[in-house]
């Protein structure tokens, strides 16, 4: 089976190859592209590869730009490092994804699904055009600032100095890097839609955490797991078994 791979950091793509000869030696990876700008110029011709593996953000934009220029009948297998919004997208549209770092046994499965689906029909163009569209609505840009009331002034807050989030008695607080604390008047829910899931994660209901400031995870009784972060938190954040790999997924991009 032929392989198509776009990825634009050599040790994903490496990997990738990796587990791919791992997994079947009849696996031939034929190309590698790095860039939108390469990946239509290569798909501008016809390819006879079986099944292609493409990376969501690239250094040159999103990928699904690609199909806005040239239209590709092999099927895909996406892969995200930390676009959580689009992972619906995917389930909906019935496209298989891989959410890095890729797992061996969830690459297996999705090689086992392409290989069973193989002999289907399948509208991938319109399938890329809805999954376009849910994409492009999540990626504008994201929240950089916070303009909190503090005293009688108006402070302008840099997202990259907030530490975490979290519920105090029902009021929504941003804490700083320098152990600052401001009332933001929004729901924690508004506010995690308005940040980088790369950079800011939503650990529990009562806290929204930046990577930055994790100082170290511990395991917890049943599967569940303790963070500790800095500046210190006044209660405990615990993240739940359900969500623990995952989050440990985001620690480790």
């Amino acid at each position: 089976m032929k392989v198509i791979i776009v990825e634009d950091e050599i040790a994903a793509s490496d990997q990738l190859i990796f587990l791919l000869n791992t997994i079947d030696s009849n696996i031939e990876v034929v190309k590698v592209l790095d860039s939108v700008k390469t990946a239509i110029k290569y798909f501008s011709n016809i390819s006879d590869a079986s099944l292609i593996f493409m990376d969501i953000h690239l250094a040159d934009g999103i990928s699904f730009e690609i199909f806005e220029q040239v239209k590709i009948e092999t099927p895909i297998i996406f892969t995200t490092a930390y676009d959580q919004y689009a992972i619906k997208a995917f389930k909906v549209n019935s496209i298989d994804y891989l959410l890095k770092p890729i797992d061996e046994d969830e690459l297996s499965e999705a090689i086992q699904k392409f290989k069973n689906r193989s002999n289907e029909d399948s509208s991938l163009n319109n399938q890329i055009h809805g999954m376009l569209q849910v994409l492009q609505a999540k990626t504008k840009p994201y929240k950089s600032t916070y303009l909190v009331h503090h005293k009688d002034e108006l402070l302008p807050i840099k997202i990259e100095n907030i530490a975490y989030f979290y519920i105090d008695t029902g009021v929504v607080k941003a804490i700083t890097s320098e152990n600052k604390a401001y009332i933001i008047d929004k729901k924690l829910e508004d506010i995690e839609d308005e940040l980088n899931p790369e950079v800011f994660n939503r650990v529990n209901r009562q806290f929204i955490i930046n990577r930055n400031a994790i100082e170290n995870i511990k395991h917890y009784f049943n599967g569940k797991l303790i963070i500790n972060i800095s500046p210190i938190a006044k209660e405990r954040i615990v993240v739940s078994k359900a969500k623990a790999t995952g989050f440990k997924k985001w620690v480790d991009l």
